[in-house]
């Protein structure tokens, strides 16, 4: 698969990726040995980039990684994590004691001794703000904790703000076909900069994946259901802050875009890999099956002007007014 270097890391990771979120938690029950299978078929596929969090099921996420690699010590995988969400969301949290004691909590959770990349995880915004939290960030890259360090965002400007930092190595972002508007600043900025871009919720929650019609109804422990209209945490992680029966038809015109012999879902991901200054694009996979078909749209064939042009008209048409103001 198609390598890209991830930002100040230095480090060349694949241009499809995998989000481990649902291996965690908030997407229904995965079993052990099916999380375990969704990681090894990854790395079969080309995948070099899991992507996790302390708080996907309480450390469950990274600890299946963890088991993983320790079973797969040649999969030759980059680990992207995050802190910061295991505490009531007050900068005065995100200081050096607490940094030490989540990134000793991830090491173990991933037998590590450091850590490839660190990533704040859409932290209060006036902590982007705040220097002594990059110093403290700093401190443990000094103590060898961590490699590197990035952070996830929630909005565009907290993307700025963090790529003015000298030494972030990436910023994590939602970007997909209906979440247009980091192309607009922040993707440029990344690019002049040198930091990675990872693109997180590239399929709309599944919305880009076209399987979903406006009767499908999810399970009572998915964040598709409890958290719709941003009732536990920032609308945006769900179907990306657009309105379900709206996302529904845009979908459904979305799919019409797909080449020949490529689905809806691998035409989104191919979609977020084209566009300038994206590192990687990490869509979660809840079965091998969906490992194989997400790492497979690397290989498709770049979309066509005229399919990139469709994809923007559809946005301005039917998301644009939706959401393109709130974030």
């Amino acid at each position: 698969m198609e390598q890209r270097v991830l930002g100040r890391t230095g480090r060349p990771v694949s241009i499809v990726g995998l989000g481990t979120w649902q291996l965690g938690a908030d997407w229904g029950d995965v079993r052990e040995e099916d999380a375990l299978a969704v990681l090894e078929a990854s790395v079969e596929a080309g995948v070099t980039l899991f992507d996790t969090a302390d708080v996907y099921g309480d450390g469950r996420s990274e600890r299946l990684i963890g088991r993983f690699l320790k079973d797969r010590p040649d999969a030759g995988v980059f680990v992207a994590t995050k802190f910061g969400r295991r505490v009531e969301q007050r900068p005065e949290h995100y200081n050096l004691a607490n940094f030490r004691a989540w990134a000793d909590r991830s090491r173990d959770n991933l037998g590590v001794d450091r850590l490839d990349l660190v990533q704040l995880h859409c932290p209060p915004t006036p902590v982007y703000s705040t220097d002594e939290v990059f110093d403290a960030l700093d401190t443990l890259v000094a103590e060898e904790r961590i490699a590197s360090y990035g952070v996830s965002v929630e909005t565009c400007a907290e993307a700025l703000t963090a790529i003015a930092r000298p030494n972030v190595a990436s910023v994590q972002i939602i970007l997909n076909a209906f979440r247009l508007k980091p192309l607009e600043q922040v993707l440029p900025a990344a690019e002049a900069a040198g930091v990675g871009i990872l693109a997180r919720v590239p399929l709309a929650s599944g919305l880009l994946s076209g399987r979903y019609d406006e009767h499908t109804v999810f399970g009572a422990d998915d964040h598709r259901t409890y958290n719709r209209h941003g009732e536990s945490f920032d609308q945006g992680e769900t179907f990306s802050g657009v309105d379900f029966a709206t996302g529904v038809e845009a979908a459904a015109e979305f799919a019409a875009f797909a080449p020949e012999g490529v689905s809806s879902a691998q035409a989104a991901l191919r979609w977020v890999t084209q566009q300038p200054g994206v590192t990687t694009v990490i869509p979660g996979a809840r079965n091998v099956a969906q490992a194989r078909a997400n790492a497979a749209a690397a290989d498709s064939a770049p979309l066509p002007p005229a399919t990139l042009a469709a994809v923007r008209e559809l946005y301005d048409r039917r998301i644009r007014a939706q959401v393109h103001g709130r974030w």
